[in-house]
């Protein structure tokens, strides 16, 4: 699975940001999949994601009713929904897939995207 992220970009605190994330692979309605973050000088954290087979969704605590994330198998994306942004999510935003459950931890992803900066002004 290749995963290719994109819809980064600058905005003002308080907007919002769609991320999107294209996967190849026929059977990426399989896979569990998800967004994790790394700001500048920080560690890579979890940021939302949906299991496989249940779809599940979960988020972090700093992100939980404020960003929503989805996936459309028909188009092979994954989607992360992304409101009032606050400076704190600055990040580079990592899209990632599992061909197993998939969750909260980086090491349950076997496939991870490029990345897309997110960079929220004051």
């Amino acid at each position: 699975v290749q995963l290719q992220a994109s819809g980064g970009g600058l905005v003002q605190a308080g907007g919002s940001l769609r991320l999107s994330c294209a996967a190849s692979g026929r059977t990426f309605s399989r896979y569990g999949v998800g967004w994790f973050r790394q700001a500048p000088g920080k560690e890579r954290e979890f940021v939302a994601a949906i299991t496989w087979p249940i779809g599940s969704t979960y988020y972090a605590d700093s992100v939980k009713g404020r960003f929503t994330i989805s996936r459309d198998n028909a188009k092979n994306t994954v989607y992360l929904q992304m409101n009032s942004l606050k400076p704190e999510d600055t990040a580079i935003y990592y899209c990632v897939a599992s061909q197993y459950r998939g969750g909260s931890n980086a090491a349950e992803y076997e496939y991870w995207g490029q990345g897309t900066q997110v960079t929220v002004s004051s």
